[in-house]
């Protein structure tokens, strides 16, 4: 059924794309200049399908336009967008001259997550959130993991004292809820999710974009609390070399470089190389156990960019990712691995990605593009091993359809291909004791309708459909509205469902580590969530300085959503579907300063109230609150220029409210909850040139850790293997006198990094 609809809608496609085959067309050309200089890779776009971009001199030109009336839109970074209606004649060719105002702030960046659809921010019906490489470069971190920390709404969560792996909290959901998308393709899931926003050079990567809330109805399952969309650098408009190289006094070493050639006339190529190296263990709260994890990892990116006819695009983009890391015992060497004499988690990682972009050569404005992905991983917990292996293939046709001047059309379908195997009881055919590896496979179908009503109102109607091998049909509508007031003042009221399909070995960390006992008590079903989300954005510019303000609320409600029990029994993770619902509800506040291109303020906080509701042994509703959720944060990053020096100052923190701690008994002496804790750093830069410029800084100036206050943040480092706990018949620690706190080895009590106070300073370099 699957097939015959893929099949029925591409051929629906491709006679669609018949219709203006013979209409008749113009060539339009010119050049694009602010205060007589040429502006070089504007976006150009003409109506709401032909769009196209300046080349490094400011020229562009756009063929095959239809006759008629079209909107002329023009967009470049610091500068106003430009607006023209413009009759399209059939002349062979017409020449426009573009004169762009500068801006104090750049509200008119294009974003395509919301939509799949190049469109700008302020347009957008879907409230996207964008954060440059200028913003990366506030704090430099040696991951995007590390850099979201300072993304209001956002946090790097740690799953694990002793290996330091995780995922990425969006409003308080936790890190499966998330989508992580490269380039629009969804290669970082499952298995990957814990490692795929490591490695990444951030010299190739142009901006990072965050939809908050269910985007299932677009990109399918994962998105169903949030997207995080990494999208990289065109190689046309990258520098021909780049390069970043940092180094921290606790001897974590970052060599990030990038660099672009010309194979050929038609094709060019951007190539990143990230190398992280920290091989110096440190024990600073004296428990014998690493308090980060050594690393030793490799990244190679490569992106290739293909001139066509008519400016159709086409590009190929691939990343091998190699990485081995362990923590654990101080006196640990690989000799240990997989032995219960000394303990350590020890994982080597091997993981490659295929990410694809094709126009077709058709007057329609279709699509192709594709991503494939392998990820290996041989892992060691102590004497528990994991190996594991996936590979997801992935490819979706779009179709963007302009239907009048109200209307405009995208369509789709996309084929997904998930293969998962391990060596743990997920993969396992219990009646023939066979491995049978997980093998699924989702073809969807997708419809949006943008209509705008006039200029200030835009409906956007949404539909996906997936059928999925194992839990057969899947619907995701949504639904986004929003309204333009005047000076800038922007509500949009976005609704929406989402699902997930869940693999618990491939998503919880804490099923593979310590010696909790993994129970699942029934056939689990796939989540599903209704969201709806309410935002307002208005902007000042007075005088040379800009101020914008963005508020939102949101409401998500939760069925069938899988709950890892650690309460129950302090031995075990009993995983079962909820017997009731939960729900996440909150505010989050951003507000952007910029003083005269000298002093930028970026703050946000985020009011959150995350719950389950379930009966008790008596029927009475509960709320129970998860583990490891804020119920507050705030983020900000506070820059300063001084000119005559060429010196910039940036003065970037987070701050986060308490959160409920796992515990493993009655008598555990660790906190129950986490106290109020900020990560705070300075950094200072000095320019030298437009492409070399020198800095350093201090991160986490307060020396913040999670052992402040606490006896001990890793239960039992001393025994990791519970050699000397003892346990009664129902399976419970009994406290005895060389076990007084009635504990068993447990690193899954972790909220914050446990890293101090570090120095550290690094180099950048540019050539265009």
């Amino acid at each position: 059924m699957a097939n015959r609809i893929y099949i029925g809608l591409l051929l629906l496609i491709l006679i669609m794309s018949g219709f203006n085959l013979h209409a008749q067309t113009a060539v339009l050309s010119g050049h694009i200049s602010s205060e007589g200089k040429l502006i070089p890779f504007a976006s150009i776009q003409v109506g709401k399908t032909f769009a196209t971009v300046a080349d490094s001199n400011g020229h562009f030109i756009l063929t095959d336009l239809p006759v008629g009336k079209r909107m002329l839109e023009v967009t470049a970074n610091g500068f106003y967008d430009f607006q023209k209606l413009l009759t399209i004649t059939d002349s062979k060719k017409q020449k426009i001259n573009i004169e762009l105002e500068k801006s104090v702030k750049i509200m008119e960046d294009i974003v395509v997550t919301g939509t799949m659809r190049p469109i700008t921010r302020l347009k957008s019906p879907i409230a996207v959130e964008v954060y440059t490489s200028q913003f990366l470069k506030k704090n430099p971190t040696p991951s995007i993991f590390e850099a979201l920390q300072n993304v209001n709404g956002v946090r790097p969560q740690l799953n694990c004292s002793v290996c330091n792996t995780g995922d990425i909290h969006i409003n308080g959901l936790e890190g499966p809820y998330t989508m992580i998308t490269i380039d629009g393709m969804p290669i970082v899931s499952s298995l990957g999710s814990v490692y795929g926003l490591f490695g990444i050079p951030a010299q190739l990567i142009e901006r990072i974009e965050i939809v908050k809330g269910p985007a299932s109805g677009l990109y399918g399952s994962e998105a169903i609390g949030g997207l995080i969309n990494v999208i990289t650098k065109s190689p046309e408009k990258a520098p021909v070399i780049s390069a970043n190289i940092m180094t921290t006094d606790w001897q974590e070493h970052l060599v990030d470089l990038g660099f672009k050639w010309k194979p050929s006339k038609s094709i060019t190529s951007l190539t990143g190389i990230n190398y992280f190296n920290y091989q110096k263990p440190f024990d600073k709260n004296g428990d014998q156990f690493t308090d980060v994890t050594l690393q030793n990892r490799m990244s190679i990116f490569n992106k290739l960019s293909f001139h066509r006819k008519h400016n159709r695009t086409a590009s190929l983009a691939s990343r091998y990712f190699t990485e081995y890391r362990w923590g654990g015992d101080l006196r640990y060497n690989k000799s240990f691995r997989g032995t219960d004499e000394i303990y350590a988690e020890s994982i080597h990682t091997n993981r490659w990605e295929l990410i694809g972009n094709y126009q077709l050569p058709l007057k329609e404005k279709m699509n192709l593009a594709f991503s494939a992905t392998g990820h290996d991983q041989d892992s060691y917990y102590g004497t528990t091993p994991f190996i594991g292996k996936q590979n997801i293939v992935f490819s979706q046709l779009t179709w963007d359809k302009q239907i009048d001047e109200t209307h405009e059309l995208l369509t789709g379908l996309a084929m997904r291909y998930n293969l998962y195997d391990d060596n743990s009881t997920a993969t396992v055919d219990t009646l023939n004791r066979m491995n049978k590896p997980n093998k699924t496979y989702i073809p969807g179908i997708f419809v949006q309708d943008e209509w705008s009503f006039n200029a200030n109102q835009i409906l956007l109607l949404g539909m996906r459909y997936d059928y999925h091998s194992v839990h057969k049909n899947i619907f995701t509508p949504r639904i986004a509205y929003k309204i333009n007031f005047k000076n800038k003042q922007v509500v949009r009221l976005n609704a929406g469902t989402g699902f997930r399909v869940v693999n618990i070995f491939t998503e919880d960390h804490a099923a593979l580590t310590g010696a909790r006992v993994v129970e699942i008590l029934s056939q689990l079903k796939p989540e599903k969530s209704k969201n709806i989300n309410l935002n307002y954005s208005k902007q000042w510019r007075k005088n040379g300085n800009f101020y914008n303000v963005d508020v939102a609320v949101w409401y998500s409600h939760f069925q069938n959503q899988i709950i890892a029990d650690y309460d129950t029994n302090p031995n075990k993770i009993i995983y079962d579907n909820l017997k009731g619902y939960a729900y996440s509800k909150g505010l989050t506040v951003n507000s952007e300063l910029n003083f005269g291109q000298r002093l930028k303020i970026l703050a946000g906080f985020t009011l959150q109230d995350v719950n389950r509701v379930e009966d008790d042994k008596d029927g009475k509703s509960i709320k129970i609150k998860p583990m490891l959720v804020e119920k507050w944060s705030g983020t900000w990053a506070a820059s300063y220029f001084f000119p005559k020096q060429n010196i910039g100052i940036d003065y970037t923190g987070n701050i986060y409210g308490p959160m409920r701690l796992p515990l493993l008994s009655d008598l555990d002496p660790r906190q129950a909850s986490s106290p109020v804790w900020s990560i705070q750093n300075i950094q200072v830069t000095k320019k030298f040139s437009k492409s070399f410029d020198m800095y350093f800084g201090v991160k986490n100036i307060l020396n913040w850790t999670p052992a402040k206050n606490n006896p001990f943040i890793i239960a039992r480092t001393h025994d990791p293997f519970d050699k000397k706990v003892q346990f009664d018949n129902a399976g419970k620690v009994v406290a005895t006198a060389e076990n007084p706190y009635a504990l068993s080895f447990d690193p899954s009590y972790v909220f914050a990094p446990n890293q101090g106070r570090r120095i550290f300073a690094g180099l950048r370099y540019s050539f265009n």
